[in-house]
Formats: structure tokens, C-alpha cells, sequence
């Protein structure tokens, strides 16, 4: 039996902006077929076995025909129960999802349209240019840029005599021909336009000017697909409504180094805020094995204290105690330290409150604040990574009984997508780099030097640290830091970032 296609518009390019429909359906999807113009962030919500596939178009060639992708959909819908096709904007606006449709109930395969936000009218709200407006355009047109047949043309005599707003989809290459088929037949060469590239992206860029500049503006500005073109009064409506363009990390790409499985919320704040999240793992967790920690785990009642200086350790801790069948309830009378707020909520979400975190995020005001409450006899436990800093054991050792346990330890990611930071580093004005660790700093330079990224590229960026700790493991490797955060957190590097750039 054959399986079900969904056509799935993407929406503008905001992953984000996708309708709650698609984003499960991509969740489901044993196959994605997917776009140049579907954002490849939506390619996270996809299962890890899905099969991936991409048709769209790159350096001015199609990877497949039209008919070849046709030809493929039906193929994988007769092996596979649900194949997503997943098209930039809306599938029936100038997507060709009418075609692919139509080929589908002709081989008898079920399908299903999901529609998504068209760029033409998501593309001009987040470049500030509302498509009508009560005294500008009551009405609105959108017109392809090209056609399938390279003969054919646009009825400039009826478009140039409209009066509400004109956009002009995938317009790029025809924009002489927009350009001066409205002003022959009429249409004022003073009327504001505007060209929107990648809207809605992180490194969306809008030019505006008038109708007799359009052909200028493209020369002048070097402007390339992909594009919306805009002809009316509701441009003069940017520079009041424009929103995203004036977010405060917007045109900056991001390099993100933290863990695989602790990116998600330092990206979303990143792309909150405008930019371009760059998710460049540098580290994956590992957890030991025959460390002793299940047996320090029963007999957890021997401990006054235990101190955790990472979310990591918080966690690799509390999936042993999970897979030995305790809850908060078998800690009752151990006091939790930890390293900072961080590592608080992280202990929060085992139902643990921490007694004791102190203002600063660093070992030793561990020592300085758990000192006061310390007596002789007491015993703590450490469970913390294989890379930390001996101090705290060492100056807690002093004070009491103190246990480590080394349950985890950090490797170097070997999926970071090294092609896309090359890119970045090489093409990009503006690239902050983020650390939140001495480790990440330690395997993102060995992923550089193993991939041939020289550290000069490095040297050029804006580098953000975390805390002091990584700041002095960066000036130990030659980098400058640009920025520290006052507040050893993921908001207190986000607030750095803002207040520096």
C-alpha cells in the first residue's frame, strides 16, 4: 500500500512562522523532500532516521527537474508512509504544488496541503511594509517574476493602471523588464519600491527607492535572488513599522559551541533577538561508566552536602537515580550546593530546591559560602566532570570530608558541520563566537585545527565568554575575549552580548 503525501508550505523562512500542522508532520516524516527556500533549521524537527532529500536549487541549477521530482515523490510514497514535501511559502502560491497534486491523484497516492505563510505577504511585515494599508492600498496583486515559458510576458497595459500594492515574486532577473513595462504604460516613476532578499531570514536585507531607480538599485547593490519586489505607497510605511531589521543582534551570525543537548535555549534567545544562531557543537556529554556512583547513590544518607558545579553533572547524576528508582525523597536531610542559577534550575527540575548558591558562579565562592555551615565531621560529595578544576576539592578538603566522583567527561562533536562554519568565518562581516566552558574553548580549536580553519579567521570575530575561567582558557590559546559576562549564565552572556555590540 502506498503511503500519504503531505505538501507542506514553509512559510516565509522563519521557522517559527510555520503552522503548528507542519512542524508535526515533520516530526512524523520517514522522507523530506525539501527546497532551496525552506529554512534548513526546520530540517531539526525531523526524526534522526528520516530520509532527507534535497531538490532545490543552488548556483543556478535545478539538482532535479520538475518532472524528475514528481517522478520522485510517487516513488517514495509507494515505500514509505509519510513523505513530506516541503515548499517555501505556500505550496499553491507560484510553488507548483498544484502540479505535483495533480501527479500524485493521477497515481492514485493520497495527499494532503498544509498550507504556509506566502513571502508576499510574510516578506514585506518583516521588512516594515504592511501589503494594504487604509490610506495607501486597499487592494493587493502578486505576480511571478518568471515564467515557464520565457515568451510569455506581463499584461503591463492592466497592471500599470492598478492602484493598490504590486509584488513581484522571484523578480530578480525580470526586473528591467518590471521596471520599464510599468513606466511605458503609464505607472508614476516616483511610486516607492522596495526589494526584499531573504525575508524574514537573520540576514534579511531591504533596499528602497522609487520605480525609474529599480534597475540601479540592483546593479548598484549587487542584489541577488532570492527577492520580492514591491511597487506602492505602503514602502513609505517602513521606516515606522520596520521591527526586525532593528532587533539588537540582527545581521550578526552566532556561533554557538556549547553541547549538542544544551544548544536549544541559548539558539532560541539567540534568534528572539534577531540573529543567526550558528549551531557549532563542540563538545557532546559523555557519561562513565564503574564510577561507584550508584553505591554513593544508596548510601546518599552518609552526606551532609552535595555540590554540583555544572547542569551536565546535575543530570548525568540524576539519571542514575532515576534508574535506580529513587526520587527527591531519598535525599531528605542532604543539603544541595550549586555553582550558580543555572545549575539551580537544573536541580529544580528534579523537584530539589538548592540550600546554598552563591552570588558569584565560581569555586571559590563555593568554598566562601558553604564555609559558614561547614562543621568538622561533615561529608560532601562531588559529582562533577573529569575535566574540572581540582581547586574546589581541594580547598572544600580543608574544610571536611569531600568525595569526587568523576561521572562524566567532554569529546569532541565530530558532526559539527564544519562546511558552514568555514562559510561563515569566510564570507561574514560580523560573527560573534560564544563559550561557555574551558571545554568548549579546548575542542572547538581542536575541531579548527583538525579542519583547517586557521586561528587567524578566529582572531577576527567578536568573542564572548561566560565567565572568567573560559575567559582566561581563551587569552591561554592567543584569543581575545570581547566580552565576559558579569553573570555566569546563559542570560548573563545573551546581556553582554547586547550591551557590547
Amino acid at each position: 500500500m502506498s503511503g500519504i503525501v503531505y505538501l507542506v508550505g514553509a512559510g516565509v523562512g522563519d521557522p517559527e512562522l510555520m503552522t503548528l500542522k507542519a512542524k508535526r508532520l515533520l516530526s512524523e516524516a520517514d522522507v523530506l523532500i525539501y527546497d532551496q527556500l525552506a529554512n534548513r533549521a526546520m530540517l531539526n524537527d525531523v526524526p534522526a532516521d528520516c530520509e532527507k532529500i534535497f531538490v532545490g536549487k543552488m548556483s543556478n541549477n535545478h539538482t532535479l527537474t520538475q518532472d524528475e521530482i514528481n517522478a520522485l515523490i510517487v516513488e517514495k510514497a509507494q515505500t514509505h508512509q509519510h513523505v513530506v514535501r516541503l515548499k517555501g511559502g505556500d505550496p499553491y502560491v507560484f510553488g507548483r504544488g498544484g502540479e505535483e497534486g495533480e501527479v500524485l491523484r493521477e497515481a492514485g497516492i493520497t495527499f494532503e496541503v498544509v498550507p504556509g505563510i506566502t513571502s508576499a505577504i510574510g516578506g514585506l511585515a518583516y521588512a516594515g511594509i504592511p501589503i494594504t494599508h487604509r490610506d495607501d492600498a486597499s487592494d493587493f496583486h502578486v505576480y511571478t517574476g518568471h515564467f515557464k515559458d520565457d515568451e510569455r510576458s506581463f499584461d503591463f497595459e492592466t497592471i500599470s493602471r492598478l492602484t493598490g500594492t504590486l509584488v513581484f515574486l522571484m523578480g530578480v532577473k525580470n526586473i528591467d523588464k518590471i521596471m520599464n513595462g510599468l513606466i511605458d504604460h503609464g505607472k508614476n516613476p516616483k511610486t516607492p519600491v522596495a526589494i526584499i532578499r531573504k525575508a524574514s531570514y537573520p540576514d534579511q536585507e531591504t533596499w528602497t527607492g522609487t520605480l525609474e531607480e529599480l534597475e540601479n538599485m540592483k546593479n548598484q547593490y549587487k542584489i541577488k535572488p532570492p527577492c520580492l519586489i514591491v511597487v506602492g505607497d505602503v514602502v513609505n510605511r517602513r521606516e515606522d513599522l520596520n521591527f526586525f531589521e532593528e532587533k539588537p543582534l540582527f545581521g550578526k551570525k552566532v556561533v554557538v559551541t556549547r553541547s549538542r543537548a544544551q544548544n536549544s535555549r541559548l539558539v532560541e534567545e539567540i534568534v528572539k533577538l534577531g540573529g543567526d544562531a550558528i549551531e557549532v557543537p563542540a563538545i557532546k556529554i559523555h557519561a562513565l561508566e564503574d564510577t561507584g556512583l550508584s553505591e554513593h547513590i544508596h548510601k546518599v544518607g552518609d552526606y551532609q552536602y552535595i555540590v554540583f558545579t555544572s547542569e551536565n553533572g546535575v543530570d548525568v547524576f540524576f539519571d542514575c537515580v532515576e534508574k535506580l528508582g529513587y526520587d527527591g525523597r531519598h535525599f531528605h536531610g542532604v543539603k544541595f550546593v550549586t555553582i550558580g542559577s543555572g545549575t539551580a534550575n537544573a536541580l529544580r527540575k528534579y523537584g530539589i530546591q538548592a540550600d546554598i548558591v552563591p552570588e558569584r558562579y565560581v569555586g571559590e565562592a563555593v568554598v566562601e559560602a558553604m564555609k559558614p555551615h561547614l562543621h568538622s565531621g561533615d561529608r560532601i560529595l562531588i559529582p562533577r566532570s573529569k575535566e574540572a578544576r581540582p581547586y574546589l576539592v581541594k580547598a572544600l578538603s580543608e574544610l571536611a570530608e569531600v568525595t569526587e566522583i568523576q561521572t562524566y567527561e567532554t569529546k569532541i562533536d565530530e558532526d559539527t558541520e564544519i562546511e558552514r562554519l568555514k562559510d561563515v568565518l569566510a564570507d561574514s562581516k560580523e560573527v560573534l563566537l560564544t563559550f561557555t566552558s574551558s571545554s568548549t574553548v579546548h575542542n572547538f580549536l581542536a575541531v579548527c585545527q583538525a579542519n583547517g580553519i586557521d586561528q587567524g579567521a578566529l582572531a577576527k570575530t567578536s568573542i564572548f565568554s561566560i565567565g572568567p575561567i573560559t575567559s582566561q582558557t581563551l587569552a591561554d590559546n592567543g584569543l581575545q575575549v570581547t566580552g565576559e559576562a558579569e553573570e555566569y549564565t546563559i542570560d548573563g552572556l545573551l546581556s553582554r552580548i547586547k550591551t557590547t555590540l
